[in-house]
């Protein structure tokens, strides 16, 4: 275990959470793992939390491809609720607009895909080890932002 702190980058889904975590210079977002979510979620991210040393957490902001706030926003925000209650951390939004999408491709897909293929694409492929790339792409956008501001 370091003494370093890092941050925690989540991608929530419904079945599945996706988890990535930063390096300890904040500069790198990594897939870590995908959290069931179940009864035991948030057993599995205390242990994350502490192996990790986590000190800030980074979570998708679900929208639509019209910038507002989709069906899966609720559920989010009591998913949030619930980690503020349980972790008592400091928890940050980042958009994640085709964030999965990207993840399976490994590059930016906005001028390649209309938005309707990109949704249907989304939809085929938000599994396994897309959902913790998606987290990390979440962290790294996020990692980016800070780390800009600070230059």
């Amino acid at each position: 275990m370091t003494n370093s702190s890092r941050f925690l980058g989540i991608d929530y889904g419904t079945k599945r959470i996706g988890v990535a975590i930063s390096d300890e210079n904040h500069t790198l977002a990594f897939p870590k793992e995908i959290v069931l979510n179940d009864s035991n979620t948030f057993k599995k991210f205390a242990e994350i939390i502490k192996k990790e040393n986590i000190k800030e957490i980074v979570i998708g902001e679900s929208i639509d491809f019209s910038g507002k706030l989709n069906a899966l926003s609720g559920r989010l925000e009591i998913f949030i609720l619930e980690l503020l209650e349980k972790f008592n951390l400091p928890i940050h939004k980042q958009k994640e607009f085709l964030t999965s999408v990207e993840a399976r491709k490994g590059k930016n897909t906005k001028d390649s895909l209309s938005p309707s293929q990109a949704h249907s694409k989304v939809k085929q492929i938000k599994s396994g080890r897309i959902d913790a790339s998606a987290a990390a792409l979440i962290l790294q956008r996020y990692l980016d932002k800070i780390n800009k501001q600070h230059e």
